[in-house]
């Protein structure tokens, strides 16, 4: 068995179904699963060549970040289709969705998206989609994107950091929002605002704190009203990107009750790193919203287990080194983005199984939550007769150690270099067949572009 292969059965002593972790015989026609056989019931015959039996290996659903910054075209330099997608493989991600910006250019029109589309062709190792996005004035942009198979759109409150994706008002969003009324459309929202009464007083650019008092929590709650408010007026599903801030949560919940159709995601550097960790000068700590205190930290955690946060993702978003100053070591002026991709599935479980958290609970936000996202909840996300073969195998007990030479991603700069994390992939399969092999990738990339086609236009 190699990379690349085409499998018809996929055997272990632990698959994990919804109905909890038992030994299965997974069977595979072509790209979908047509059964999922116990144990102890005859399996069908097929040719051995066929057969990856990975005995006490788990099986789970490949996981689907629905927050990847890959940069193409316009940026390859910083990331690319060739090298994210690899990343998420050898993480045993089967769907990313590229965010809109960052890629020169953006994707705000229809020709743009096309211009993406074509730049991602025969590049992509695992499935890709793509979102849309919303600047100020491309309303009249957001149906023909969504006839094209966009699964939604995101918009900055603040300034994004590149000119060709500028920042959206609440006057922006209103032509938007009535445009996206009655698609089933999704509006992610990077929620955070620019205080007018805030100046806050800089000291060494080396110290992470100081970085941190320029984003205050108060700049995400503001924005977080302003989308609640917009949500439950216009009625079109919401989402908050990167939720960075604990002290967000109380309205976010009483908006919830109020019926506001809201969803909302942190990121695995949020649960993961600490501000009182981090080092002077270490500027690939930064990113936007900030890396906040412990106890911020153990209050998201403490939402995600009551159900308050529904999904974890990694928002990669590398850039080359030089963008992150680190001979200067001035956060500041470094470029913010943590670039994780390829390590997802293990840093959140190192943290999450401390914490009571179940394998059922990490296929819950990282796979079905993340797929109904992305309008993909009838492909992607759970092992479930008619869906994608889209597997991870995996060792949850195996523990290893984050060094360059096994990062995939363009540039390796990343804050969990030395980390030792548990729960090692084995291989990743993608609608069937073997795209990450014990190290190894198949020869060509196996990838789709996923376009959402279930539209009410």
């Amino acid at each position: 068995m190699e990379a690349g292969s085409q499998l018809s059965v996929v055997r272990s002593r632990k698959v994990l179904l919804d109905s909890g972790i038992c030994p299965a015989h997974i069977i595979i026609e072509g790209s979908k699963i047509v059964d999922i056989v116990p144990e102890g019931v005859t399996a069908p015959q097929v040719t051995s060549q066929q057969i990856l039996d990975v005995g006490d290996l788990l099986v789970m659903p490949g996981v689907v970040d629905s927050h990847v910054h890959v940069n193409e075209p316009g940026r390859t330099d910083w990331e690319g289709y060739w090298t994210a997608t690899r990343a998420a493989a050898a993480g045993g991600i089967t769907t990313i969705a590229d965010m809109p910006l960052n890629s020169i250019p953006p994707t705000t029109t229809l020709e743009n998206f096309q211009t993406k589309l074509q730049a991602a062709r025969d590049k992509c190792f695992v499935d890709t989609a793509f979102w849309g996005g919303i600047v100020p004035g491309n309303q009249s942009a957001l149906r023909p994107m969504i006839k094209a198979g966009v699964p939604g759109f995101k918009c900055f409150l603040i300034n994004s950091g590149v000119d060709e994706f500028p920042h959206v008002t609440e006057a922006d969003l209103r032509p938007a929002l009535s445009q996206l009324q009655g698609t089933g459309r999704v509006l992610l929202f990077h929620a955070e605002h620019e205080l007018e009464h805030v100046t806050p007083r800089l000291n060494n650019p080396h110290d992470y704190t100081t970085f941190l008092v320029t984003r205050p929590d108060e700049m995400e709650v503001e924005a977080i009203r302003i989308v609640i408010k917009l949500c439950l007026q216009y009625r079109v599903h919401c989402h908050i990107v990167h939720l960075s801030t604990a002290e967000a949560l109380p309205i976010l919940n009483e908006a919830r009750r109020a019926g506001a159709m809201l969803t909302v995601e942190t990121t695995h550097h949020y649960l993961s790193l600490a501000a009182e960790d981090i080092p002077k000068g270490a500027t690939h700590y930064k990113c936007c919203p900030p890396i906040r205190a412990r106890r911020n930290q153990e209050q998201l955690w403490s939402a995600l287990k009551a159900g308050k946060i529904d999904m974890v993702v990694s928002d990669h978003s590398p850039c080359t080194a030089d963008l992150k100053l680190l001979q200067s070591g001035d956060f500041l002026k470094a470029w913010g983005g943590i670039s994780s991709l390829q390590f997802g599935l293990p840093l959140f479980w190192t943290s999450a199984r401390q914490r009571g958290f179940s394998l059922q609970d990490v296929v819950n936000l990282m796979c079905k939550n993340t797929a109904r996202l992305c309008g993909l909840e009838n492909r992607k996300g759970s092992l479930v007769v008619s869906k994608d073969a889209d597997l991870v195998i995996w060792d949850p007990d195996r523990e290893f150690e984050v060094k360059d030479t096994s990062i995939h991603h363009k540039n390796k700069l990343t804050p969990y270099l030395g980390r030792r994390l548990q729960g090692e992939v084995f291989a990743t399969i993608v609608r069937g067949k073997i795209v990450y092999l014990q190290g190894k990738f198949s020869d060509k990339p196996l990838g789709q572009h996923i376009l959402i086609n279930n539209t009410q236009l």
